[in-house]
């Protein structure tokens, strides 16, 4: 969490505590004698204490504004790196389980999952064109109908799209793999996930919607993949993006808004 305190605050403090501290030393010693109490001299010294303090708070400004880039680009790694363990168990026990009855099948996956870590162990510092994403998406659908079949069902409405808006990366492939695992896979009956995309006041808006269902086990766990896109779009966007939940008529609905930005922007 950051501190919302505006920074010149907390410098005029720092300003006033140190005019507050050479006040009482000056005191201090006129009360013994060892120095005049020389009113002019107290000023002189007084702004030399606050150009140095000043000097110096700027100069941990400058060096904090230098860092954080390479802060935010080391958090964006961390948060790339929370994803592979999670996915890479689930696509291989999915490979696995076709390798037998059809080999053919197993290695067109593998070669999915290729393509995919390559996506997952690039940079991922930039934004990217909406169709990497939904490419990213289709293919890890494909390796969860290995294991679910047509128990998986995805509909993409892109009528109000406008052409390859930039994304954040790995944005849809984990809120589709949260859809899956405590929406599609508990349940015995095939599940739809609805992934709305719509462009209004220079904002594009992601819905993604999956059917609840209620198996011990899968309760749990589900806030990791939202908590990590909520962290990523704070890296990207700051504040201008915002990330909503909801429960209504047996679904789970996940919606994020941020800023729209064309491909030609890139």
């Amino acid at each position: 969490m950051c501190d919302c305190r505006p920074k010149w605050l907390s410098v005029a403090l720092v300003v006033l505590l140190v005019l507050l501290v050479t006040a009482a030393v000056r005191g201090f010693f006129a009360a013994i004698h060892l120095v005049e109490g020389n009113v002019g001299g107290f000023s002189r010294i007084s702004l030399w204490v606050v150009i140095c303090v000043t000097l110096l708070l700027a100069g941990f400004e400058i060096n904090g504004r230098a860092r954080s880039p390479a802060l935010a680009e080391a958090r964006l790694l961390a948060l790339t790196a929370r994803i592979r363990p999670h996915f890479l168990f689930n696509a291989l026990n999915a490979v696995l389980g076709v390798m037998r009855s059809d080999p053919r099948r197993a290695e067109t996956a593998l070669e999915e999952l290729a393509d995919l870590f390559r996506v997952l162990m690039r940079e991922n510092a930039d934004l990217v064109p909406l169709s990497e994403e939904i490419f990213v998406a289709r293919q890890y659908i494909n390796l969860e109908r290995l294991r679910l079949g047509e128990r998986v069902r995805v509909v993409w409405d892109m009528a109000a799209c406008p052409p390859d808006p930039l994304v954040p990366p790995l944005m849809l492939q984990p809120l589709l793999e949260n859809a899956v695992y405590h929406g599609i896979e508990p349940a015995k009956e095939p599940g739809e996930i609805v992934i709305r995309f719509e462009c209004k006041d220079s904002r594009l808006r992601v819905e993604l919607s999956n059917p609840m269902t209620a198996v011990e086990g899968h309760t749990h766990g589900n806030q990791m993949a939202l908590t990590n896109i909520r962290e990523r779009l704070m890296l990207f966007f700051d504040l201008e993006a915002t990330m909503t939940t909801e429960v209504s008529a047996g679904r789970f609905r996940v919606s994020i808004e941020f800023p729209y930005r064309p491909a030609s922007e890139r």
